[in-house]
């Protein structure tokens, strides 16, 4: 296991001053640059404006006139959560605007591979298709635009991800990381550009005199449920602008005002809609979505999302979730695998190469990204997991660590070896590509040096952010409420973590494959407390006497009691700062 270096923001040895919840609020906003705690979820109002987006007034123009033609609009969405509540929400948008020719098509992973492609492209003209929205992908699909522009197709292009050093040639391309792009927020995911898109339709329709009796004008923040778990499950940084989007989409949940489908995928989870959180999102209801592109296709999640019928949005969802467990069940024996290639990787015992790249014969294409990211916070390494996709080629599925930008890296690699890959592309933390037969091995070695030209030959230290030590008179139900519903938590504006040191009374391990650390400890004079430390099942060796533990309050709910539950993050030896 990689050592962890525990850091306090500020580094202060003092408990944290602030006596009451609300205190403590205003504290943790500004560990997080906030000095104004209502700025922590600004209202719909201060959204960042439709016109910053470079593009919108062409893809605008194409969409207004498929719409008061009649065409028929094809979204092409990714296979993943992003890409399925980005697709499920241009659909229904584009229905409420009063679009009467609206279809959605998701390229198999195993078929077709990511994004747009050529053969993606003359499937949509057999379905008579005459204009393509793409979702979540199109960037770099310049063979696609290619082969639509010979069939006579419009693509419109809605996108978040970096694009290559030219643009395809689409009808419009609406991205907020594409040159000359000024818009504020460079984090929106796949389905934020879509709600901006639908945005800016709406208020041209609108002067255009298309809404009236027969035809209302659509509330679009009543769809902010999907923009909220496709931003979430994505995992894009939760700037102000991507929080506001989250946090008002949270709201509807909560008031019940969800579409049929995230409704039936929290039930499937265990999840009360009424205290539903990002969290809720990210761990529990993405899963499940992600799972039907990782196994199957994606067009069940995307179908459930659609569904105003909650019966049938609950069968879906049961599929959802049987497919999730069998994801589970073939991640847990891929994880061994590759733990055993790690193992046979060793040199002295305890080396590793700057750079990890892992492939099994039998390894299933749609989990090994979850692979690298497990292996990825065993060993603090960038992690790249690869698969067989047919024809000795490999699809590979990255994630990387602080300090490594992963798609720079693999452009490096490309660069300098332009016959190895077939295709790539991505962001910082995660990427995809695709090997040419027999280039593994040489891809490996080259990847190893792109690691090393950044990070050098040893990755820094891990470190896991501590908001520092809490006041013990905080350690309530009463904090832990508080905390839950005032985020929205997530990448770049995390989920507050505590330290201190806290005497074991009881460890055991807990679980189907008693991998969980089930603990009750005792903080300086205080009384006992529940916590759980989920996957440090192999600590339990170290839970004894007086531990330092890094942890997250949480609400423990059971047959209708709820009690305060430290969720445990890392568990140190006291003095491991």
């Amino acid at each position: 296991m990689t050592a962890i270096r525990i850091r306090r923001i500020p580094d202060q040895d003092a408990p944290i001053p602030a006596r009451h919840p609300d205190e403590l609020l205003s504290v943790l906003y500004a560990h997080r640059g906030l000095s104004d705690p209502a700025e922590a979820a600004p209202g719909l109002g201060t959204l960042a404006p439709v016109t910053a987006l470079y593009g919108m007034e062409a893809a605008v123009n194409r969409l207004v006139a498929a719409i008061r033609s009649e065409q028929s609009i094809l979204v092409v969405g990714d296979y993943d959560a992003d890409g399925a509540t980005g697709s499920a929400l241009a659909v229904r948008g584009l229905r409420d605007l009063g679009a009467r020719r609206v279809s959605f098509l998701v390229p198999s992973r195993f078929s077709n591979g990511y994004g747009l492609s050529p053969a993606v492209v003359e499937a949509a003209c057999g379905q008579g298709a005459d204009v393509i929205l793409t979702v979540d992908n199109g960037i770099s699909s310049h063979a696609a635009m290619a082969r639509a522009r010979e069939l006579g197709l419009s693509v419109v292009v809605t996108d978040h991800h970096l694009p290559g050093d030219a643009l395809p040639e689409a009808d419009a391309i609406v991205n907020p990381n594409q040159p000359g792009c000024g818009f504020p927020s460079k984090h929106l995911a796949g389905v934020g550009v879509v709600f901006y898109l639908l945005a800016a339709l709406r208020g041209r329709l609108r002067e255009s005199g298309w809404f009236g009796a027969d035809r209302p004008e659509p509330n679009l923040a009543e769809r902010l449920d999907l923009v909220a778990l496709g931003t979430v499950a994505d995992v894009v940084s939760l700037d102000r602008n991507n929080r506001i989007l989250v946090e008002q989409g949270l709201r509807r949940v909560r008031a019940g005002r969800a579409c049929a489908g995230v409704l039936a995928l929290l039930q499937v989870a265990g999840r009360d809609p009424a205290r539903a959180t990002a969290a809720d999102f990210g761990f529990f209801v993405a899963p499940r979505l992600n799972a039907a592109g990782r196994l199957t296709e994606m067009s069940l999640g995307v179908e459930c999302l659609l569904t105003d019928d909650p019966d049938r949005a609950l069968a879906m969802a049961q599929q959802l979730d049987a497919l999730n467990r069998e994801r589970r069940a073939i991640e847990g024996a891929m994880k061994e695998a590759a733990e055993a290639v790690l193992d046979a990787l060793i040199l002295d015992g305890d080396s590793l190469p700057p750079g990890l790249c892992l492939f099994g014969e039998d390894w299933h294409q749609g989990v090994s990204g979850i692979v690298a990211a497990r292996l990825r916070e065993r060993y603090h390494r960038p992690t790249i997991a690869f698969a067989d996709a047919g024809d000795g080629r490999l699809r590979g599925s990255g994630r990387s660590i602080e300090g490594l930008h992963l798609r720079d890296a693999i452009d490096w690699v490309d660069r300098r070896h332009p016959e190895l890959i077939e295709y790539f592309g991505g962001h910082a933390m995660a990427a995809g590509l695709t090997l040419r037969p027999g280039c593994l091995e040489p891809f490996r070695d080259a990847f190893v040096e792109a690691v090393r030209v950044q990070l050098g030959d040893i990755p820094p230290t891990p470190e896991i952010r501590s908001d520092g030590a809490l006041p013990a008179e905080l350690l309530t139900l009463e904090t832990a409420e508080a905390l839950r519903f005032a985020g929205p938590w997530g990448k770049d504006f995390p989920e507050p973590r505590f330290d201190d040191v806290f005497e074991v009374v009881e460890a055991r391990l807990v679980g189907d494959d008693r991998r969980h650390l089930k603990l009750r400890v005792a903080p300086p004079g205080g009384a006992v407390i529940e916590a759980i430390g989920f996957g440090l099942g192999e600590r339990i060796e170290a839970a004894r006497g007086a531990v330092r533990l890094v942890y997250r309050l949480d609400v423990n709910s059971y047959r209708g009691r709820q009690s305060l539950q430290l969720l445990v993050d890392h568990l140190a030896d006291p003095v491991e700062m």
